[in-house]
């Protein structure tokens, strides 16, 4: 779905550029040789995680795997997410658009290793796609996703839920 006509839009027709708190989900898909799948951003510029905004009706899980699919072309089963963290603080989850809007996002983060199809950028969210080492990430990464890779390292080393 495009930005024009989502929920959020919706809500944005209302209350113009006015900060919004929103609900999303993120997902971090690894391959087995441990590298990240990241994404160059179309608003930001920014180097991120697939992930995006809820729409109404939806579950974290639903749009995670909504959203991988829509920015990347995966195709994912609910039931193989992993959640590892969330993320709510604003220091790490507020977006300011290059239009003036401002969203300060909470949501669920999510491990992903099964899914099918082969990564393709859909040309507008995500510009391109490609696999990173997590100790050699590249710059400049959307804060979120910089927070979401420290949150899954410490996951990975203490196997507790992380949140932020």
């Amino acid at each position: 779905m495009t930005f024009e006509g989502s929920s959020l839009w919706k809500v944005r027709q209302k209350v113009g550029t006015d900060l919004v708190l929103w609900p999303g989900a993120t997902v971090l898909v690894q391959r087995e040789d441990g590298r990240v799948l990241l994404g160059l951003r179309g608003d930001t510029h920014d180097w991120a995680m697939p992930g995006g905004g809820a729409e109404e009706g939806s579950s974290f899980a639903g749009t995670a795997v909504t959203e991988l699919r829509e920015e990347t072309g995966l195709i994912a089963d609910p039931d193989d997410l992993e959640g590892f963290a969330s993320i709510s603080e604003a220091g790490n989850h507020l977006v300011v658009y290059p239009n003036g809007d401002r969203t300060h996002y909470f949501g669920i983060w999510f491990l992903l290793r099964r899914w099918e199809g082969e990564p393709a950028p859909d040309g507008a969210e995500m510009l391109e796609l490609d696999w990173f080492d997590v100790a050699a990430l590249p710059r400049p990464m959307l804060p979120s996703s910089a927070a979401g890779v420290e949150l899954f390292e410490a996951w990975q080393r203490t196997g507790r839920f992380q949140a932020r």
